[in-house]
Protein backbone atom coordinates (compact mmCIF):
# COMPACT_ATOMS: atom_id res chain seq x y z
CA UNK A 1 0.00 0.00 0.00
CA UNK A 2 1.22 3.73 -1.16
CA UNK A 3 0.61 6.92 -0.06
CA UNK A 4 0.16 7.82 -3.77
CA UNK A 5 -1.89 4.85 -5.02
CA UNK A 6 -5.57 4.24 -3.05
CA UNK A 7 -6.27 0.76 -2.62
CA UNK A 8 -9.00 -0.19 -4.52
CA UNK A 9 -12.10 -1.73 -3.79
CA UNK A 10 -12.41 -4.81 -5.39
CA UNK A 11 -15.56 -7.04 -3.93
CA UNK A 12 -18.58 -6.48 -2.20
CA UNK A 13 -20.54 -8.48 0.09
CA UNK A 14 -24.15 -8.12 1.48
CA UNK A 15 -24.99 -9.67 5.05
CA UNK A 16 -28.58 -10.09 5.09
CA UNK A 17 -30.91 -12.46 6.77
CA UNK A 18 -32.80 -12.90 3.68
CA UNK A 19 -30.58 -14.27 1.02
CA UNK A 20 -33.44 -15.47 -1.54
CA UNK A 21 -35.67 -11.83 -1.02
CA UNK A 22 -32.02 -9.87 -1.56
CA UNK A 23 -31.42 -11.98 -4.23
CA UNK A 24 -34.61 -11.40 -6.53
CA UNK A 25 -34.92 -7.65 -5.28
CA UNK A 26 -31.26 -7.07 -6.76
CA UNK A 27 -31.97 -9.12 -9.88
CA UNK A 28 -34.82 -7.28 -11.39
CA UNK A 29 -33.90 -3.50 -9.89
CA UNK A 30 -30.02 -3.34 -10.97
CA UNK A 31 -30.07 -6.80 -13.46
CA UNK A 32 -27.33 -8.56 -11.31
CA UNK A 33 -26.73 -12.35 -12.23
CA UNK A 34 -25.94 -14.35 -8.92
CA UNK A 35 -24.50 -17.69 -9.51
CA UNK A 36 -24.24 -20.54 -6.66
CA UNK A 37 -20.63 -21.48 -5.78
CA UNK A 38 -19.74 -24.59 -4.40
CA UNK A 39 -16.78 -23.90 -1.68
CA UNK A 40 -15.36 -26.56 1.23
CA UNK A 41 -17.52 -24.86 3.84
CA UNK A 42 -21.16 -25.18 1.58
CA UNK A 43 -21.75 -22.43 -0.91
CA UNK A 44 -21.95 -18.60 -1.88
CA UNK A 45 -24.01 -17.08 -4.11
CA UNK A 46 -21.55 -15.08 -5.86
CA UNK A 47 -23.27 -11.75 -7.78
CA UNK A 48 -21.95 -10.28 -11.20
CA UNK A 49 -21.86 -6.37 -10.45
CA UNK A 50 -20.47 -5.28 -13.48
CA UNK A 51 -17.16 -3.24 -14.52
CA UNK A 52 -15.02 -6.25 -13.17
CA UNK A 53 -16.25 -5.19 -9.38
CA UNK A 54 -16.96 -8.79 -8.12
CA UNK A 55 -20.00 -9.40 -5.22
CA UNK A 56 -21.86 -12.07 -3.14
CA UNK A 57 -24.53 -12.74 -1.05
CA UNK A 58 -24.36 -13.87 2.58
CA UNK A 59 -27.35 -15.20 4.49
CA UNK A 60 -26.71 -14.63 8.69
CA UNK A 61 -27.99 -13.14 11.69
CA UNK A 62 -28.27 -9.77 10.87
CA UNK A 63 -31.26 -7.76 11.94
CA UNK A 64 -30.61 -4.82 9.08
CA UNK A 65 -28.14 -5.93 5.67
CA UNK A 66 -25.19 -4.00 5.32
CA UNK A 67 -22.71 -3.97 2.72
CA UNK A 68 -19.15 -5.34 3.85
CA UNK A 69 -16.70 -3.74 0.76
CA UNK A 70 -12.83 -5.54 0.20
CA UNK A 71 -10.13 -3.30 -0.13
CA UNK A 72 -7.36 -5.05 -1.85
CA UNK A 73 -4.03 -4.62 0.34
CA UNK A 74 -0.67 -5.24 -0.65
CA UNK A 75 0.40 -6.88 2.56
CA UNK A 76 -2.52 -8.39 4.98
CA UNK A 77 -0.72 -8.52 7.75
CA UNK A 78 0.82 -5.38 7.44
CA UNK A 79 -2.45 -3.57 6.89
CA UNK A 80 -4.49 -5.50 9.96
CA UNK A 81 -1.45 -4.55 12.06
CA UNK A 82 -1.48 -0.82 10.99
CA UNK A 83 -5.79 -0.80 11.32
CA UNK A 84 -5.39 -1.94 14.68
CA UNK A 85 -2.47 0.56 15.85
CA UNK A 86 -5.05 2.91 14.59
CA UNK A 87 -7.92 1.90 16.86
CA UNK A 88 -9.95 -0.41 15.02
CA UNK A 89 -10.92 -3.27 16.30
CA UNK A 90 -10.55 -6.77 14.64
CA UNK A 91 -12.93 -8.23 13.83
CA UNK A 92 -11.38 -11.51 11.99
CA UNK A 93 -7.57 -12.01 11.89
CA UNK A 94 -6.19 -12.82 8.72
CA UNK A 95 -7.36 -15.84 7.07
CA UNK A 96 -6.79 -17.98 4.22
CA UNK A 97 -9.65 -18.49 1.83
CA UNK A 98 -9.38 -20.12 -1.43
CA UNK A 99 -8.29 -17.22 -3.77
CA UNK A 100 -6.38 -15.21 -1.34
CA UNK A 101 -6.54 -13.82 2.34
CA UNK A 102 -8.94 -11.51 4.38
CA UNK A 103 -9.29 -9.89 7.30
CA UNK A 104 -12.20 -8.03 8.92
CA UNK A 105 -11.54 -4.50 10.74
CA UNK A 106 -14.26 -2.00 12.42
CA UNK A 107 -14.27 1.23 14.13
CA UNK A 108 -17.47 3.61 15.38
CA UNK A 109 -16.25 6.05 12.67
CA UNK A 110 -15.72 4.29 9.56
CA UNK A 111 -18.03 1.08 10.53
CA UNK A 112 -16.68 -2.45 9.39
CA UNK A 113 -14.12 -3.29 6.20
CA UNK A 114 -12.92 -6.34 5.03
CA UNK A 115 -8.99 -6.04 3.87
CA UNK A 116 -8.00 -8.49 0.90
CA UNK A 117 -4.48 -9.66 -0.61
CA UNK A 118 -5.11 -11.81 -3.23
CA UNK A 119 -2.70 -15.28 -3.86
CA UNK A 120 -0.05 -14.64 -5.65
CA UNK A 121 -0.11 -11.10 -5.63
CA UNK A 122 2.21 -9.02 -3.44
CA UNK A 123 2.93 -5.26 -4.10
Amino acid sequence: MTASLPSPVVHLELHTGDLARARAVYAKLCGWRAEQIEIVNGSYLALELGNNLGGGIVECGTRRAVWLPYVEVARIDTVTDLARRLGASVLLEPREGPAGWRSVIATPEAVEIALWQQKGCRK
